[in-house]
């Protein structure tokens, strides 16, 4: 129990619909509710977020600066899929109901589900699920830097995000205008390793002592 909190008061709260507290809604299918201390006020430190996906679609990749995060699968599939920065991997884990994939504080993740009717859980050991989207990123980060720091044409870079709607959540959109927005099984359930890049990284002589950033 924490001590603001009177657990007499008529105004404290026992009970709360997740149905009724959207987050984010692509359409009746793709979707994510969302439940924290802003909706349930005798809440501590956890929160969760209620994700239903069909086929092919993500969860878009974003990172918890205040969290970590343990997915549950109820329903369907899912591929849990996150970047470990001590190794420089892409770890992906499939799982299906019953299964469970831990996310830690801070690392950049996506969820993809790989069938229909996907239904998962997200459950955070902080009372607000604080997030940065991959989405936003993109957009409100000045082109000219982007093109500055990794050596880009900054125009043909401004064309390539174009298409990237702030706070996107869930992908891809409705108007995609891609001939196929399914992804390919073999992206969704396999990590990608650039290990020539993981070897060399390794060989920096200070990165034991800096592992954030």
């Amino acid at each position: 129990m924490v001590s603001y909190m009177d657990y007499t008061s008529p105004s404290a709260q026992f009970f709360f619909d997740v149905n009724k507290s959207p987050l984010f809604k692509k359409d009746n299918r793709n979707l994510i509710n969302v439940v924290g201390v802003q909706q349930l006020n005798t809440l501590e430190n956890v929160s969760l977020l209620d994700i239903f996906l069909s086929d092919s679609n993500v969860v878009e990749p974003h990172y918890h600066q205040n969290a970590a995060e343990l997915v549950y699968c109820i329903s369907g599939a899912a591929t849990i899929s996150m970047l470990n920065p001590f190794t420089k991997e892409i770890q992906s884990y499939p799982i299906t109901p019953g299964q469970v994939a831990n996310i830690p504080q801070g690392w950049w993740h996506y969820e993809v589900a790989t069938a229909d009717n996907t239904h998962i859980l997200a459950i955070f050991d902080a009372p607000t699920p604080e997030v940065v989207l991959g989405s936003d990123i993109l957009k409100f980060t000045p082109s000219n830097i982007m093109a500055h720091t990794y050596c880009l044409d900054e125009n043909q870079w401004k064309k390539a995000i174009e298409p990237v709607k702030p706070s996107t959540y869930i992908g891809p959109y409705k108007d995609c205008k891609r001939e196929n927005n399914r992804m390919d099984e073999q992206y969704s359930n396999r990590p990608y390793q650039q290990q020539e890049y993981i070897r060399q990284y390794q060989q920096n002589p200070y990165l034991p002592r800096y592992p954030y950033y």
